[in-house]
């Protein structure tokens, strides 16, 4: 792996965003992060940082369930699925399509399976449920990746990474 304080970083960066309370449910930042780490790490490492990614918050948060599982592996292989998506892609429109279309999969994935398999939950009640919680998490997934992923994947190639700081043009590397 090229830097792994830069993938520390991140994980703890998400990490930290998901804690922050009473912000709008599934407006987070790991399919932001998961595409252009599977773009330049691999799928491995994307797949762990999704799928460490739910279980450490979970175990935080509201302890370890079958949902857990179920999500922890679907964020997972959207981070797997990022590395052959973007094997020969580039750009914002590249991360907000499939910003777009894993949300979509993964919503469908762990929204209409979780209540109905594992809590006896109607189906119709599941998916009205799931509506705006998917809409949700689409303006954000999309809107990150849109703005936040190319800005990622530059910090991750660069060995350091200038940000203007001032008028007078001073920067600062991270």
């Amino acid at each position: 792996m090229k830097n792994w304080i830069k993938y520390i970083s991140m994980f703890l960066i998400v990490l930290t965003i998901r804690l922050i309370p009473f912000r709008a449910p599934n407006v987070e930042p790991i399919m932001t992060a998961i595409m252009p780490l599977g773009k330049i790490y691999g799928g491995i490492m994307a797949f762990f940082f999704g799928f460490l990614g739910i279980v450490i918050f979970d175990s935080i948060t509201s302890g370890i369930g079958i949902w857990t599982i179920i999500t922890a592996i679907a964020y997972g292989l959207m981070g797997l699925g990022a590395t052959y998506y973007f094997k020969n892609r580039s750009g914002w429109k590249s991360y907000a399509l499939y910003a777009f279309f894993a949300t979509i999969v993964y919503d469908l994935i762990t929204g209409l399976t979780i209540g109905p398999l594992f809590f006896h939950q109607s189906f119709i009640v599941s998916l009205t449920g799931q509506i705006p919680f998917t809409v949700l998490h689409l303006l954000g997934n999309v809107s990150f990746a849109i703005v936040l992923s190319p800005v990622i994947e530059r910090w991750i190639i660069k060995e350091s990474f200038s940000v203007s700081m001032s008028r007078s043009g001073k920067e600062v590397s991270v």
